[in-house]
């Protein structure tokens, strides 16, 4: 079966876009590693779901969302292409069934979080497989550099050597250069062993626009304005929660119907919301950037960031969701100055000091029993919190949690601490370097805003992709 009988086969399309085809006929024809950069939207899942089904063994694909995995596989059952997940939400029982059945070749994609090669039981399951391809996606997530770094991704050219060094292929949509060296770095190759391929950041259809707004009289008239011009389905982006909810008040009782969806809702909510925006029930969502990872829907025409971005990476993954099926779309940026202090403090509780992550870890140590049994406000009155708006307790659990230093939740009152703190969390230096680092990246989106020149281009420019005409379509071009 040729690459092209197989796409339309499992997948009903009779052709290819952009740089799929050569992707795929380096994976199966050469045997050779890849690094893909492709626009959100632009069919990266093609790129290792199609010669997961023509090579001879397993492929293991590395995710690092649960919610978007199962979206994943569900996507591919429906395809009757035989795919599962692990994950903390499988039970013990069908871990085991779905281990053996992938080692058996029923299963041909088995979507995996980087954390699973924490367990023993895995290690020794997987080595009973036949595993031809190790798929990384949203593989900016291995770079320390990256907006989205998971200490787990890091660790991937241990997992390849695990799984026998089989043949690699890192997704995303969004890496600088150095984010690109460190990828390759991390997987345990060299530039000559992998190939590069980009598109830029090529989405005519987008057009990209700025707006100055000084108070909430300029915000709300900026808003009216998008939602009386597009009648299609449409996502308005808010930093803050207290500030969606506001918004959300204002405009439903001016008639707008819509859905909101943020990290303190309820899961069951937070699904609801978004099944209503997927089949259409919903065509208009406010929401945090907890909204948007799995939400593959072509007709997004317009896509507003109600307040500033902490970075381009973000802020371009958070647009890429406007205009799949190539029509035009909006994508409107709200610049309001006062924005800026609200990511500051972000970044600020975001990043603690060593002496912080010390203290907490040795508070957590000390009596872990108290921690699951008062919760985080427990903690918080431990390291004196004053400020409603600190969230370095949570910043220093969820970090802890992703550098496997502790196991269980402290909501579930399971939390356990498993190892010591790790050398980065206690290096003053180390810390200091990234909290600049994502100062920096907040300047990245004061720059696009006052830039005088194409957008597009300077988005291009940041990504490492020099060189790019004028779109022609932006506000800096028309």
């Amino acid at each position: 079966m040729t690459p092209q009988q197989a796409l339309y086969k499992y997948f009903g399309f009779d052709s290819f876009r952009g740089t799929q085809e050569q992707i795929i006929t380096r994976l199966l024809n050469e045997n050779g590693h890849s690094l893909v950069l492709m626009p959100t939207g632009g069919g990266k899942s093609i790129c290792y779901q199609l010669p997961a089904m023509m090579l001879e063994g397993g492929t293991i694909v590395i995710s690092p969302l649960i919610a978007l995995m199962q979206d994943q596989v569900d996507a591919l059952k429906k395809k009757n292409i035989p795919a599962e997940f692990i994950n903390s939400t499988v039970s013990p029982d069908q871990r085991r069934e779905r281990l053996k059945r992938f080692a058996e070749g029923k299963i041909k994609l088995l979507y995996v979080t980087p954390e699973r090669f924490r367990k023993e039981e895995f290690i020794d399951s997987i080595g009973k497989s036949k595993i031809s391809m190790l798929a990384v996606d949203e593989a900016h997530c291995i770079s320390e550099w990256g907006h989205d770094f998971r200490p787990d991704y890091s660790r991937i050219a241990e997992f390849r050597q695990i799984i026998g060094n089989p043949l690699t292929i890192a997704l995303t949509a969004t890496a600088t250069p150095d984010v690109q060296k460190d990828i390759i770095a991390k997987l345990g190759l060299t530039k000559n062993e992998i190939k590069i391929f980009h598109e830029g950041i090529e989405r005519p259809n987008l057009r990209l626009e700025t707006t100055d707004v000084y108070d909430e009289k300029e915000t709300l008239a900026a808003l009216y304005k998008v939602l009386d011009k597009y009648k299609g389905p449409g996502i308005i982006y808010f930093a803050l929660i207290k500030k969606l909810e506001y918004y959300s008040q204002i405009l439903g009782d001016k008639g707008y119907k819509h859905g909101i969806y943020h990290g303190k809702l309820d899961a069951q909510t937070r699904k609801r919301t978004q099944r209503d925006f997927l089949s259409g029930r919903q065509n208009l969502i406010l929401a945090t950037n907890a909204f948007g990872m799995g939400i593959d829907k072509p007709d997004i025409r317009f896509v507003v960031h109600a307040e500033v971005p902490s970075s381009i990476e973000s802020y371009y993954q958070e647009i890429g969701r406007a205009g799949r099926d190539g029509k035009d779309s909006l994508c409107m940026l709200l610049y309001n100055q006062q924005d800026l202090y609200t990511q500051m403090e972000f970044i600020k509780w975001a990043n603690p000091d060593a002496n912080y992550y010390s203290r907490l870890f040795d508070i957590m140590k000390t009596d872990i029993d108290a921690a699951n049994s008062m919760g985080i406000d427990h903690l918080r009155e431990q390291m004196s919190f004053k400020d409603k708006s600190d969230f370095r307790v949570e910043t220093v659990l969820s970090m802890l949690d992703r550098y496997g230093v502790t196991e269980g939740e402290i909501e579930n009152k399971n939390l356990k601490i498993i190892s010591d703190l790790p050398h980065e969390l206690h290096d003053e230096n180390y810390l200091k370097e990234k909290l600049l680092r994502d100062n920096k990246k907040l300047l990245s989106v004061v720059n696009y805003f006052k830039s005088v020149t194409c957008r597009r281009v300077y988005i291009s420019d940041y990504f490492g992709f020099p060189g790019e005409p004028a779109c022609g379509n932006c506000d800096a071009c028309v």
